[in-house]
């Protein structure tokens, strides 16, 4: 038997041993993605988190996600695996800029992009993920939205919900911004007949040269339904294993670099660790929960 069969065989013995159920994001490396539970984006897992009955959850994406899951299961026992899995784009932005963001345009409710700290939502009036924020911003009744952290997701929204004023904060995710509108064409002059999916992440430029913007759960249901044959895939790499996985006679190709450091810390090894050490394990303050988690469960119920 090989390490990696061992590591598998003793994951799915923890698993059943503790009642266990692996959340994974679209991101992680596709030896992850295989031993899964459930595989998505931020929106699909937040509802299975809600939905689960199996006592633990273990994440394996970074670490606002793996808070989000423990908002909506409180009473379960939440972990990540590795605890430096971070968010550039969540550390963007605390709760006393947020404050500071609020008092320049009072009264405007918020929209907290779901890459934030549970510390952020409990100051904010509803999350969304890059699948739902329109969705989100469209149902908030008010002509005036302040959007954090991310620019470029909320840019985006502000060009379809143009009966809104949406008032944007500077953050970005670093994975997406640095992707550049000239390194899209290259990949596009050497596969002139794919078509090109891009995340809402990506900056205007980006996404101006997209056939379609859409989040990761978009990127699945656009691929299996295109008849396109070849697709550019603009964003971070880990998602062509899963379009790979469900679309056996198409091609698919990433943008150089497009690598998230954070959602590769995660790997079979401590996912093994983490079930049977039970590291680490969310813990949120509950006066900061309680707040939080009316954000999280308002974008849960939208749709």
């Amino acid at each position: 038997m090989s390490d990696t069969d061992k590591l598998v065989e003793d994951i799915q013995r923890l698993r059943e041993e503790r009642n266990a159920v692996l959340l994974v994001h679209n991101y992680q490396r596709a030896e992850v993605q295989d031993i899964a539970d459930f595989t998505g984006d931020s929106l699909g897992l937040s509802r299975q988190a809600a939905q689960t009955e199996a006592d633990v959850i273990v994440f394996c994406g970074v670490h606002f996600m793996a808070q989000t899951a423990k908002l909506l299961s409180p009473a379960k026992t939440v972990l990540l695996p590795e605890k430096d899995a971070g968010c550039p784009m969540a550390d963007m932005i605390d709760p006393e800029l947020l404050r500071e963001f609020k008092a320049e345009h009072p009264g405007a409710p918020v929209v907290a992009y779901v890459n934030t700290t549970a510390e952020v939502k409990a100051e904010s009036d509803i999350c969304c993920t890059s699948a739902n924020a329109e969705e989100v911003v469209r149902s908030l009744d008010a002509d005036k939205i302040l959007f954090v952290p991310d620019q470029n997701l909320g840019r985006w929204v502000a060009r379809h919900v143009l009966e809104k004023e949406v008032i944007l904060y500077g953050g970005f995710c670093p994975t997406h911004h640095d992707i550049t509108g000239e390194q899209v064409l290259e990949v596009k002059r050497a596969h002139p007949e794919a078509e090109i999916m891009a995340h809402p992440e990506c900056t205007s430029e980006v996404l101006d040269l997209a056939d379609a913007v859409l989040s990761t759960s978009g990127m699945l249901r656009y691929a299996q339904s295109s008849d396109a044959a070849e697709f550019i895939v603009v964003t971070e790499l880990g998602m062509l294993h899963p379009l790979a996985v469900e679309n056996p006679g198409k091609t698919f190709y990433t943008i150089t670099g497009a690598i998230c450091p954070n959602m590769k810390l995660t790997t079979l090894g401590s996912v093994r660790r983490s079930l049977a050490d039970n590291v680490h394990e969310i813990d949120i303050d509950p006066a900061i929960a309680e707040k939080a988690r009316r954000a999280v469960q308002r974008m849960v119920e939208i749709g």
